[in-house]
């Protein structure tokens, strides 16, 4: 438990790394900067992994990272919630796939940018400048995600995964290992986003019964209500301007 402990911080400051787009970052990552050295280190006794043995760890990790960015920022929430706007509606495949995924992504580094911008300003760029050793960046990299986590994170969400992991009580969050908080996190998040989905929901649900009861004593009861009520739907949707409405409200859901 204590190596998996170790080992989630070390993926967070490899996708901080990743995400942060500045010229500190940009020569850390060229093979004689901060991410040659860190795995250099990583070899122990202060001895250089070969340039072939770097690429392949990397290339190891990036694998993960796809699952980082699902399970550990605000991507989750905002795809899910994004997926059942669609459905409410009645739209199938518009907006397509690629494009919601596309909107859930752009708004994470929306909501994820001053955890990322906090992370380079005390992890990348203090240790790309030699200033701290590559323990202190993983440590302040794993605290900043940590303490977004947390903030995200509902008491009795924590408390369940705290029981099953039969893990001792804490007296601080910051003391919450990471093998917890990450299912806890995980869970609150879903249950978030039903919740608006629920409430986004529920407008749509009242144009299909007006519909369908309208159709019905009308005696049209062979007339597909969802043909009808999606471009009432669809007006009320741009009436209100939804989109900004739907992106706005997400983006303002998280605590920061």
């Amino acid at each position: 438990m204590r190596s998996f402990n170790r080992f989630i911080p070390i993926l967070i400051a490899l996708l901080a790394a990743t995400l942060v787009a500045t010229p500190a970052f940009a020569a850390a990552a060229t093979p004689s900067g901060a991410v040659t050295k860190a795995l250099g280190e990583v070899a122990g006794e202060g001895r250089p992994l070969s340039l072939s043995l770097q690429i392949l760890i990397l290339m190891s990790l990036l694998t993960i990272l796809p699952s980082l960015i699902l399970m550990m920022t605000s991507f989750t929430r905002i795809i899910i919630v994004l997926s059942i706007l669609r459905q409410a509606i009645g739209l199938q495949q518009t907006p397509p796939n690629q494009v919601l995924v596309g909107l859930a992504l752009f708004l994470s580094l929306f909501v994820m940018a001053p955890t990322i911008s906090t992370i380079n300003e005390q992890a990348i760029e203090p240790y790309g400048q030699d200033q701290i050793s590559i323990e202190d960046a993983i440590e302040v990299s794993g605290s900043v995600f940590h303490s977004f986590m947390m903030k995200q994170t509902r008491q009795s969400d924590l408390k369940l995964f705290m029981e099953l992991a039969k893990a001792p009580e804490v007296e601080n969050p910051e003391d919450v290992p990471f093998s917890v908080l990450l299912p806890a996190y995980v869970t609150s998040e879903l249950k978030t986003a039903f919740q608006i989905g629920f409430l986004i929901f529920l407008p749509f649900l009242v144009i299909d019964l007006v519909v369908a009861s309208t159709l019905m004593a009308l005696g049209m009861m062979m007339l597909s209500p969802t043909i009808i009520s999606m471009p009432f739907k669809l007006l009320l949707f741009v009436l209100v301007d939804g989109w900004a409405l739907t992106m706005g409200s997400l983006a303002g859901s998280f605590v920061v």
